[in-house]
């Protein structure tokens, strides 16, 4: 319930008491007292249309639940004591010791808030700026006397204030996107409501700079690419392996992993080579050490060999001043992942071969040799064996690489994985698009079922890609007629005459392909069909591709 009171004595103390609770919502003054008309109290009453007079007497008639008496004469809170039985009456010097405690506690506070690295700004309830900081300064180039006891639109010209919408809403805002100062510099703005005993007194708004944030974003950015180019970035978690086939990959990844030795990755372009690399390395005793990449058809052949192994200064015109460490010291006590091994030159394959052999390296244009310790993942599409053969690939180094080999089988020969790949792309691409796709519908499935699928898996991310992209915005399921498919390519049947082995070779494969296709996919369930052992029927399939 609120209480009445009045005050006597209109001097400063007076003053003081009649500004701290002229905005409580616990008390109403009634009438301020004092002999002198023109007290500084007595004006500040009647500007606020409160009762005056010059002796307390004129309101003896009136109920009050408290009196406060700042005059500081003994006598007068006496009178006011005997005459005021019902109210509880004050002397001035206990209010003026609660002034300066609430003063003291006021200052302590705007030191605190001075003291914030942080922009605020504080409102009243009537939507006035009481309050800012130096931070607030210096964000805005807005000084005390531009802002406070002034409406809280002052430094936002025709914008809408977020002070305003946190009183009117009685809600918190977060994030709203403004512009501020002079030079209308882009900020985001947080703030809150300010409830004192259930009532909205003001709000609080916090301020940061977004360009700010952009150059901390951008620092994280490049921390981040840095960490990637050093790390690996998957795991076997996030390889999707419900098939039989995939499931024994896996297995032997698994086990290559932990084993010291040259793992060779194969398969087609699009399978995942790459990311089996990652995850080996991911799961190797290596792992917390550097995981280095390395394209060797995206590097020019007269540049790879610097690349690699490094130069000496002055090792040929343009090398750097110092010279330059190359990717097997960066790698060094980690693993250098070779993609693309088999487009390696013929010489840098013998300098390949030495670091195998000897753990060491000799930069271009060096002759000292440094022991490095580097663990060798490779990866190719191309088929080593006819490049062997045609000598445009080591023999030594084959065997060398070739000791622990993974084959990846492409897409086609595991099409029951197509529904949960299409799950895990499409929740990449509505990442990286923004977008909200459920996923793929059953008839689309099926007809992504029946493709051949080529380029593997990075054809597939490419075919629903260029399906969300032409989706409209209120579509959440990728249905056929998104897919844009071509049509599916058949394997070539010669006509002409087969030598007896051939025969045989081709009657081996007409007989697995159909094993497989009345197993729908299932190897292990073919492998059974045909009375042979799961490995053997992988063995067969790689020499058939």
């Amino acid at each position: 319930m609120n209480k009445r009171l009045m005050i006597v004595g209109a001097g400063k103390g007076g003053t003081e008491v009649l500004k701290m609770l002229l905005d409580s919502p616990l008390v109403t003054v009634v009438a301020v007292i004092d002999p002198e008309p023109t007290a500084e109290g007595m004006q500040l009453a009647r500007n606020q249309g409160i009762m005056t007079a010059e002796d307390w007497r004129a309101c003896a008639d009136k109920r009050l639940d408290f009196v406060i008496e700042t005059t500081g004469r003994s006598e007068t809170f006496d009178e006011l004591k005997g005459h005021f039985a019902d109210a509880v009456v004050l002397p001035g010097e206990f209010i003026r010791i609660v002034v300066e405690r609430l003063k003291q506690n006021q200052q302590m506070l705007e030191a605190i808030i001075d003291c914030t690295s942080e922009a605020i700004s504080v409102a009243d309830h009537n939507g006035n700026t009481i309050l800012i900081n130096p931070s607030y300064t210096r964000l805005t180039g807005f000084k005390k006397e531009d802002v406070v006891d002034k409406p809280a639109t002052a430094d936002i010209g025709m914008q809408e204030s977020v002070h305003l919408k946190v009183l009117s809403t009685g809600q918190g805002v977060r994030d709203i996107r403004m512009q501020i100062g002079a030079t209308r510099r882009d900020i985001l703005v947080n703030a809150e409501p300010i409830i004192v005993e259930g009532k909205l007194r003001g709000s609080v708004g916090v301020i940061r700079d977004v360009s700010q944030i952009r150059a901390l974003r951008d620092e994280l950015q490049e921390a981040k690419t840095r960490i990637r180019n050093l790390e690996a970035k998957y795991q076997f978690a996030d390889i999707i392996a419900s098939s039989d086939a995939m499931r024994f990959v896996i297995e032997q990844a698994r086990l290559a992993a932990v084993t010291p030795v040259t793992v060779l990755i194969r398969g087609e372009s699009g399978t995942g080579k790459e990311l089996f690399a990652h995850a080996i390395h991911g799961e190797s005793p290596r792992k917390y050490k550097k995981f280095v990449r390395v394209n060797c058809a995206a590097i020019s052949p007269t540049l790879l060999e610097s690349e690699l192994f490094g130069y000496e200064d002055g090792a040929f015109s343009g090398a750097k001043r110092g010279g330059k460490v190359g990717y097997f010291e960066e790698a060094d006590g980690g693993s250098l992942f070779l993609d693309e091994i088999g487009e390696l030159p013929v010489d840098v394959q013998v300098k390949l071969l030495r670091v195998l052999q000897e753990h060491e390296i000799v930069r271009v244009g060096g002759t000292n040799a440094i022991p490095v310790d580097v663990r060798i993942i490779a990866a190719t599409n191309a088929d080593l064996e006819q490049k062997v053969a045609d000598g445009t690939f080591r023999e030594d180094l084959y065997y060398r690489i070739n000791r622990m080999p993974i084959h990846i089988p492409p897409l086609r020969d595991r099409l029951e994985e197509i529904e949960p790949l299409c799950e895990r792309i499409v929740r990449k691409l509505n990442q990286e698009y923004g977008r909200s796709v459920r996923g793929v519908n059953r008839e689309a499935t099926e007809l992504l079922k029946n493709q051949y699928w080529k380029g593997n898996v990075r054809e597939l991310e490419n075919v629903l890609g260029r399906a969300i992209i032409y989706m409209a915005s209120s579509e959440q399921w990728i249905a056929p007629h998104h897919l844009q498919l071509s049509p599916r390519v058949a394997s070539a049947r010669p006509t002409d005459a087969l030598s007896l082995q051939d025969a045989v070779s081709r009657y081996e494969r007409d007989l697995i392909e159909r094993a497989i296709e009345e197993a729908d996919g299932n190897k292990s369930e073919a492998a059974r069909r045909l009375h042979i052992s799961i490995r053997t029927l992988y063995n067969k399939l790689e020499r058939m591709q």
